[in-house]
């Protein structure tokens, strides 16, 4: 796998790349680094759907428990609930068994500190130093101080209980349709809103450890729009597998991105007195249309590079309190410390039940550009190797200085899959794609 941690942590194919030994390396490396040698440690694990979660989870536990730390496995859970209950039980650590939206051959093991952030690189390599060089680990307790393991019953339902109380009214009188993806998501979110009085609509809400993400969630934005178009609903809102991240749809079936919920949730906030800097974070894919019609209401909008990690970077940096990316992971750091699908949700229905608007009438502040994303196929080992082509350089000048700053080129590696990432953006639709197809063969050609 090369280098084990990515931009989500470790990730790969369960099994072969992503196998059972290096599961149990992580949980015995991690362990090591993250609980510093304290006595009665304790690491939490939550997990999606996926069929191959419980073998990977049982490695990690035992690399876990081999070096003496206690842990706390608290089942099917998303992952902003991990992140948030490693605070809430104090615990040293918190790991996520989880490969959000990629498809159902692939899984990852993601960490937490004990405050709830994504590991900073510094300490990914430390543990990648001890994985990667084989070195041996010097803690082989025995007896009664061997880790064990403890089951949190109650652990979503404490997650779902405090983000609950972020928001001051319930949601009687909405009709609100979901897609829960067959992911982490499938019992807690239909829970959680009949508890805050929303009829609701259900659709991929029971997972069989094969069909996460499979032609559901919100990299499939069609079943939702059909579903709020034919059940009449007030809005929709559809998961991925582990439920950090959410896609929204207007009454009219209209996709609400990451972005347009960012507009809506930041003016929301501004107008509370409670959006820190007048500043909302997004990222270098975020839209221009993002910029233009949050600066007409007094809000600056930071770029950072793609990532929710870098997002969240900016945000403790600086003191932001809303951040996020196009696709939907959004952060409202002021309640939790990672991208929420699930707390997103309650935050734009609150202001959509506060409002009494509709929410193609909320989403209407913006006005995005059309915006083209096509994946170019690419050797795993190559992609990083774009900017050195001078033939792909010089096609992405041209296509530059025709558009006169009124559109852009971005090209990127994808994190996790043997693809480059080519997102151009302008004013007509039909040109910029076919631009984008262009590029996209060429760098495919160039680098396949």
């Amino acid at each position: 796998m090369g280098r084990l941690f990515g931009t989500d942590g470790v990730r790969g194919v369960a099994n072969t790349e992503l196998t059972v030994e290096l599961a149990y390396k992580l949980g015995r490396a991690g362990a090591y680094i993250l609980t510093k040698g304290k006595e009665d440690a304790k690491i939490v694990i939550g997990r999606d759907t996926r069929i191959s979660g419980d073998m990977l989870e049982a490695a990690l536990l035992a690399g876990i428990c081999s070096v003496g730390v206690e842990v706390l496995t608290i089942g099917i859970a998303p992952t902003p609930a991990v992140a948030y209950l490693t605070r809430k039980y104090e615990a040293d650590a918190g790991v996520v068994i989880s490969a959000s939206h990629n498809p159902i051959e692939y899984n990852g093991i993601k960490f937490f500190d004990s405050k709830g952030y994504k590991l900073s690189d510094d300490v990914e390599n430390e543990i990648e130093e001890i994985v990667l060089g084989e070195k041996e680990i010097a803690v082989n307790p025995t007896g009664e101080k061997v880790g064990k393991r403890t089951i949190g019953t109650d652990a979503v339902k404490d997650y779902t209980a405090y983000i609950k109380q972020t928001i001051d009214v319930d949601f009687t009188g909405l009709k609100v349709a979901m897609d829960c993806g067959n992911g982490a998501a499938y019992e807690a979110a239909p829970t959680l809103l009949k508890e805050l009085g929303a009829e609701i609509e259900v659709i991929n809400n029971t997972p069989d450890g094969t069909n996460i993400n499979v032609r559901c969630g919100s990299t499939y934005p069609d079943k939702i729009q059909k579903l709020v178009t034919d059940t009449g609903a007030d809005v929709g809102i559809s998961f991925d597998g582990d439920a950090d991240r959410l896609i929204a749809v207007d009454e009219k079936g209209n996709i609400v991105d990451g972005d347009n919920i960012i507009a809506i949730c930041g003016i929301k906030l501004k107008s509370e007195g409670k959006l820190s800097g007048n500043t909302v974070v997004g990222t270098v894919m975020s839209n221009m249309g993002l910029d233009i019609s949050l600066k007409e209401k007094g809000i600056h909008v930071a770029k950072t590079k793609v990532g929710d990690k870098h997002v969240l970077n900016e945000m403790v940096e600086k003191g932001y309190c809303l951040g996020g990316e196009q696709s939907g992971h959004i952060i409202f750091l002021d309640h939790n410390t990672t991208g929420d699908g699930l707390l997103t949700a309650l935050q734009l229905i609150s202001v959509i039940k506060q409002s009494d608007k509709k929410v193609s009438e909320l989403a209407s502040v913006m006005t995005a550009l059309p915006q083209v994303l096509i994946n170019a196929k690419v050797d795993n080992t190559m992609k990083k190797k774009y900017l050195e082509d001078d033939i792909i350089k010089e096609e992405i000048r041209k296509l530059e200085e025709r558009f006169h700053g009124e559109g852009r080129v971005l090209i990127r590696p994808s994190g996790t899959e043997p693809l480059v990432r080519v997102m151009i953006e302008g004013k007509d639709e039909k040109e910029i794609k076919q631009m984008a197809e262009k590029l996209a063969g060429i760098i495919e050609g160039r680098l396949g």
